[in-house]
């Protein structure tokens, strides 16, 4: 089984633990043969910062190597214009911030100025944030409801797309803003693709995407599925933007539906905005569809 791995370095102080946790597993997901990290990997402070909640920081994207996400600006110009606080309870937000001490008042309204006049968040991070985000930018990666502290939380989830908004927690003064949204990637019941399969435009607009092995697509396949087979993923990774459309619908299958939500995630992780996978693969789709599909 794939299981993700995140590396947490040891904080030099509480408020240095800040979010490394979801920095290392969600803006620099990694693959790796190994077992899920440890909870005694994550400092006290994390544990609170994050409610505590260890599973849900677990990354399900996929990657050999560790493919970062794009620059900010690019990632800013790439965010949905439609971003509304009053979207699905289910909504993953990008957050960036820059923690400071509660004593810094001074520095913190400074630093706001400097942000307002136009200077990156990003660079204002890398130099005088607290918490470990500063290496990335002050980049947290995705979030959702109930992964943060409340006082964090309320802030980010109300926050205007790219709109710098301040806040207190127990850990300091946070600037913080969202620089994109996501829904999490969807299911499509085989008999849903079935009847949109039908439809010429869908074929024509939409990408449909097979990671079972070449030894299993002779087995039995669908009409008009690309083939990218994740055993090998490291052949067609690094140009999957090249390959695939980031803003096209994009249907993931395999052959029962685990595969292909490793990659779906993996998808949505590095930009695609509408990722489902194919519920129960190829294989549900033989049992419930078209029977002249072999089973294997």
């Amino acid at each position: 089984m794939f299981r993700v791995t995140g590396i947490l370095s040891p904080a030099p102080s509480p408020a240095a633990a800040c979010v490394s946790a979801a920095l290392r597993l969600s803006a620099v997901p990694t693959l790796a043969f190994a077992s899920p990290p440890h909870p005694r990997w994550f400092s006290t402070f994390s544990r609170s910062f994050l409610g505590g909640r260890f599973s849900t920081l677990r990354s399900r994207v996929l990657s050999p190597y560790q493919i970062r996400l794009s620059g900010f600006s690019a990632l800013k110009a790439r965010a949905s214009a439609s971003f509304s606080s009053g979207s699905s309870p289910t909504r993953e937000i990008l957050v960036q911030h820059v923690l400071g001490q509660e004593g810094d008042s001074a520095l913190f309204a400074e630093l706001q100025k400097r942000i307002l006049d136009g200077e990156d968040m990003s660079d204002l991070a890398a130099e005088y944030s607290i918490c470990p985000s500063k290496k990335e930018g002050g980049l947290l990666g995705w979030v959702k409801l109930g992964q943060m502290v409340p006082e964090f939380e309320e802030a980010a989830f109300k926050a205007e797309l790219n709109h710098v908004v301040t806040c207190k927690t127990q850990f300091g003064w946070h600037l913080l803003q969202v620089l994109s949204e996501r829904e999490p990637v969807k299911d499509i019941q085989v008999e849903e693709l079935h009847s949109k399969m039908q439809d010429p435009l869908f074929m024509e607009e939409a990408q449909l995407v097979d990671v079972r092995e070449p030894d299993e697509i002779a087995k039995a396949s669908l009409p008009g599925f690309q083939v990218f087979p994740l055993r090998q993923f490291e052949t067609w990774a690094p140009e999957i933007t090249s390959k695939l459309n980031p803003d096209k619908d994009t249907f993931v299958m395999c052959k029962a539906g685990g595969r292909s939500l490793k990659v779906a995630n993996w998808l949505q992780s590095q930009g695609f905005k509408s990722v489902h996978t194919v519920a129960g693969g190829i294989q549900a789709y033989s049992l419930k569809v078209d029977p002249s599909i072999p089973t294997y």
